[in-house]
């Protein structure tokens, strides 16, 4: 995926859309609980803006991306493709991402790291696309009367889908909600909280789950 290729156009859709601000980042916040003095590490930081909020509660934040030179101002940021992450074990307090889960095809292998490089007892927060979004074939669909319905694609048998960005394309891999939390379960990640949320501007698609947040505490 040619991410370092994308990165203006993904900051440019980031300034336009308020969502970021007013949903996504408080969500992580919400979810990750950010401790000062306690060091985090931000999966696909991107340009820094939650390392940002982190530094601002008086946490050390630190990134991993294939382009941080942006990331670079709010912190330390190293570049690298994850699922890997060339840090040593027990590194930090706690890991979290936001919206770069769906991007990464091998989502197990990215649990063990995570818990490879976390104390024990830290803590992990991901929000994401929801999994009933991002199935291959689910989209809205609106019926004869108005109503908005969605039809959930091929939920239960993984795959991937592209979403044009620029003159490149995003790939979203989908895994199912058991996929998801069983592969954290088998790297040693206990389940504290759930929660999912629907489209934050659009009436219509009330009901419809949009984004997924979850934390998880790593097992002693």
């Amino acid at each position: 995926m040619p991410w370092s290729r994308m990165s203006d156009t993904w900051l440019a859709e980031l300034e336009g859309d308020p969502a970021y601000d007013s949903l996504v980042t408080p969500l992580l916040l919400a979810a990750l609980s950010p401790q000062p003095g306690r060091r985090y590490l931000d999966l696909g930081c991107g340009e820094g803006r939650v390392m940002r909020a982190l530094e601002k509660r008086g946490a050390i934040a630190h990134g991993i991306d294939l382009n941080v030179d942006l990331a670079r101002r709010a912190g330390t940021a190293l570049v690298a493709r994850l699922p890997v992450i060339p840090i040593r074990r027990d590194a930090y307090d706690g890991v979290y991402s936001v919206l770069a889960l769906e991007h990464i095809e091998d989502h197990p292998g990215l649990f063990e790291e995570t818990a490879r490089v976390t104390v024990p007892g830290g803590v992990m927060v991901i929000v994401m696309n929801h999994p009933y979004w991002t199935a291959p074939g689910s989209t809205p669909v609106t019926d004869t009367d108005g109503e908005v319905l969605w039809r959930p694609g091929e939920y239960l048998d993984g795959g991937s889908s592209s979403v044009p960005m620029g003159d490149d394309e995003v790939v979203f891999h989908h895994r199912s909600m058991s996929g998801l939390l069983n592969s954290a379960a088998e790297a040693g990640w206990s389940l504290e909280h759930m929660s999912e949320h629907a489209h934050h501007d659009i009436d219509e698609q009330s009901g419809i789950p949009r984004l997924l947040a979850c934390r998880w505490r790593l097992l002693p």
